[in-house]
């Protein structure tokens, strides 16, 4: 596709217009099947709920900085919420009584500089109480206020060695995530996981979502949650199932026994009833098909 353009540009530069024409940079055009292979989706490596727990509780607390990393990972798998949102939060946005974090575009950097509540999902009170140890330690020993960050970033000075180094935290925003970044790819090393970006624990809390989900509306709230006015984008950005789970669920009904003495004909007939009643739903809640997709 780039010699493509090279030559489409070469078409019309002096010299090369008697010998090349537009047309002829068609003829880099991949083939069909070139194209499927360049643009197939592929499954992406989500990391579990327990992987992500284990992470945090193996994360070293001594110091006010290694308190807030183990907050931030905490509080992301809490939230879904991405990595540049979680740079700029503040402590008033928090409601730990309410279970609540007001994603407020004007504080906060969203994505489409969307407004919205999240309220922490269904991940453990042990993260939960983490998060809260932490906001507890800001206000308490280092007397921060409503305003203030919640998540400092790192104050840097010079060390006994003679070099820079961390020395303490600042009362200063991170201008980007590329900390956070820095923070989950050492979590998860130390943990001896591979490295999973802050935002795949957005599919993470995805998959959870339809394992937990029984209704329409449950999975409507769970999308809203991460901040998707329409549901089809958390299906089609988060929601394919992974291989591993993809095998158990087959396996599982292979192996299930037809006690019922259902037909092939029933099966169909309760399927079809099943999809009819889902897309009633989903019109009711005034869910559309063509939100843009969900993307890092």
């Amino acid at each position: 596709m780039a010699l493509k353009a090279f030559v489409f540009w070469l078409a019309g530069q002096s010299g090369y217009k008697s010998r090349i024409s537009y047309a002829d940079a068609d003829y880099f055009n991949p083939s069909a099947n070139d194209s499927r292979i360049a643009t197939a989706r592929r499954e992406k490596k989500v990391p579990t709920v327990e992987q992500v727990r284990r992470v945090i509780f193996a994360m070293p607390v001594g110091s006010d900085v290694e308190k807030r990393d183990r907050a931030i990972v905490a509080f992301t798998l809490l939230t879904g919420a991405r990595d540049n949102a979680v740079a700029s939060f503040r402590l008033k946005h928090v409601d730990l009584e309410a279970r609540s974090v007001f994603q407020d575009a004007r504080d906060v950097r969203t994505k489409s500089r969307k407004t919205f509540k999240t309220f922490f999902f269904p991940v453990g009170e042990d993260l939960e109480a983490v998060l809260g140890d932490w906001i507890d330690h800001l206000g308490g020993k280092l007397w921060f206020g409503p305003d203030d960050p919640l998540f400092p970033s790192t104050k840097v000075a010079p060390t006994n060695a003679g070099l820079f180094g961390a020395a303490g935290l600042s009362r200063d925003h991170w201008k980007n995530a590329s900390a956070i970044r820095r923070i989950f790819r050492t979590a998860f090393e130390a943990a001896g996981l591979p490295y999973a970006n802050p935002h795949s624990l957005r599919n993470t809390l995805a998959m959870l979502g339809e394992q937990r989900c029984r209704t329409p509306e449950e999975f409507k709230a769970w999308s809203q949650n991460l901040g998707h006015e329409r549901v089809m984008t958390t299906f089609n950005s988060y929601g394919a199932v992974a291989t591993n789970r993809q095998a158990d669920i087959i396996g599982h009904l292979r192996s299930k026994p037809d006690s019922e003495g259902q037909t092939s004909d029933d099966l169909l007939t309760k399927m079809s009833a099943l999809v009819s009643s889902i897309n009633s739903a989903l019109v009711k809640s005034g869910i559309g098909q063509n939100e843009t997709p969900d993307r890092p």
